[in-house]
Order: C-alpha cells, then sequence, then structure tokens
C-alpha cells in the first residue's frame, strides 16, 4: 500500500523561495500542492502557481486569502516575521503543521511560534540546509574544545536584498559557539564596532556582515588563536538547497506530534 500524498501549502508562493518550493514539490512524487498565496498587492496573484514557478500548469492559482492554506497537512512559509505569526495562527487554528524557514524574528515573534507548536507539529528554523545543521554542531563542539586564548567571530555574506542582519543563520551558529562555552550569546556577542572601539573583550562572538550580488548564502565561523586559526564553513551555491531540506522537514512535520522542533529533530528523527 502506497503512503498517502502530503498536502503542502505555500504562503509567498511568488517570491523565489516560495517559486523554488514549488519547483520542488512538482519534482517529488510523495508531495501535492494544494495552496499558494501571496500580498494582496502581488502581480501574480490569479495566476497558475505552476506556470509562475516554470513547471507547467499545475492549477493551483496564487490567491490573497490565507484562509485557503487551511486544506493543507503542511504550511512551508519562508514570507516575513509578520506573515509567518499570522500564518502560523491559522496553522494552529486548523490542525496542520507548519515548517518556518523566515528570518529575523524577535523574541516575541519565536513565543509565538511555541505557543503555536502546542498544538501542532511546528519546525522552526533560520536556515533549513542539512549542511548548515550540522555546521552547527561542529561549531558547538569546537567552541567547548578552544576556550582560553581563542576568539570567535562569525562573517556571513547574503545577496544584496536581504534585509536583515546578521543572518538569522549566523545568529544560530553564534547561538552554537554560546553554547559550547556555556554562556548566554546576549551577554557575549559584539555586533557593531565603529571608531575607537578599545580592545577586543576575551570571550566576546563578533559578527561581520557582508552583502553584495547575488551570493546566496555563505558563512564562516573562525576560531583565532596565538599562531594559529581554525576556519569552518559552508557556501551555499543554489537555493534549492534550502527547499529541499523544508521538504524534508515537511515530511517530518507531516506525521510527527505537536511541539516546537529544529532541522537537529528533522535530521535526527
Amino acid at each position: 500500500m502506497t503512503s498517502p500524498m502530503i498536502k503542502i501549502g505555500i504562503p509567498g508562493a511568488a517570491g523565489r523561495m516560495g517559486r523554488m518550493l514549488i519547483r520542488e514539490i512538482a519534482a517529488a512524487p510523495d508531495l501535492e500542492l494544494v495552496a499558494a498565496t501571496d500580498r494582496s498587492e502581488s502581480e501574480a496573484l490569479g495566476q497558475d502557481s505552476g506556470l509562475l514557478a516554470g513547471t507547467g500548469t499545475n492549477g493551483v492559482l496564487i490567491s490573497d486569502n490565507p484562509e485557503t492554506l487551511a486544506g493543507a497537512d503542511v504550511l512551508i512559509d519562508f514570507t516575513s516575521p509578520a506573515a509567518s505569526i499570522a500564518h502560523a495562527g491559522i496553522a494552529a487554528g486548523q490542525g496542520c503543521a507548519m515548517v518556518v524557514g523566515t528570518t529575523g524574528l524577535s523574541g516575541d515573534d519565536e513565543a509565538a511560534l511555541a505557543a503555536a507548536a502546542q498544538s501542532v507539529p511546528l519546525v522552526y528554523c533560520a536556515n533549513t540546509s542539512v549542511g548548515v545543521t550540522l555546521l552547527a554542531k561542529l561549531v558547538e563542539q569546537v567552541a567547548a574544545q578552544l576556550v582560553e586564548g581563542w576568539d570567535i567571530e562569525i562573517l556571513e555574506a547574503h545577496h544584496h536584498h536581504k534585509v536583515d542582519a546578521p543572518s538569522g543563520t549566523a545568529l544560530a551558529l553564534g547561538e552554537a559557539a554560546a553554547r559550547g562555552r556555556g554562556v548566554r550569546l546576549d551577554n557575549v556577542s559584539d555586533m557593531v564596532r565603529q571608531g575607537q572601539t578599545g580592545a577586543r573583550r576575551d570571550g566576546d562572538i563578533g559578527f561581520a556582515v557582508l552583502r553584495g550580488g547575488d551570493v546566496t548564502g555563505e558563512h564562516s565561523v573562525i576560531f583565532f588563536g596565538d599562531s594559529e586559526r581554525v576556519e569552518i564553513s559552508h557556501k551555499a551555491t543554489d537555493r534549492a538547497i534550502f527547499a529541499r531540506g523544508a521538504l524534508r522537514a515537511a515530511r517530518f512535520a507531516a506525521s510527527a506530534k505537536a511541539g516546537f522542533y529544529d532541522m537537529n529533530d528533522v535530521l535526527s528523527g
């Protein structure tokens, strides 16, 4: 007996990640796109989402009515913080699982997602790449070993359209490094350096941000010691890796119990 198709709803379907997800769903034998929405001012409204994504007609028209998402088993959301929170409320109310890859969420936003996860399975991750998930694990392990005399700097680069900085992934890597050292990132992060800053404080975790061109995403965590340096890096060359990771998370969420999950849970599930 074959497993039933997993029905997917995509908010922000006309965006770059939305179209990428639609293409990846079209190639997946176990997934079915059943709803696609976008902002009320989007020029894509009423268009066939498959044609827009370049996969051919699929019969799913792009709507500005978020209630159409209620027919999905899993929502995959890479929109904006405010929109993601609104969609999480719909998911919780309708009993459908959710994958959130939106970055730039505040502490209150994350608390709202956690509240929704009391009713439904919700996977929240700043980066759905399998490689980045493993990178974070390595960073935590290395940070625990390289403490005295070692400085940590996190460098990230993205395309010039990205609106938040540092990236959610860079912050997640900073959290991993802080966990490795048994400290809170809020107490040791150094986000801005300008003018007469004074000497670097021992134990700080520094962040540097690059924006330009069409860079998909590059992250490096650098451990500086005396006369030596350890660098751990990940470079994404195609946004498809994020879509594939999100679909892997959707498959996990479709059969999970209600709860607040991340990509580590997806990979070990």
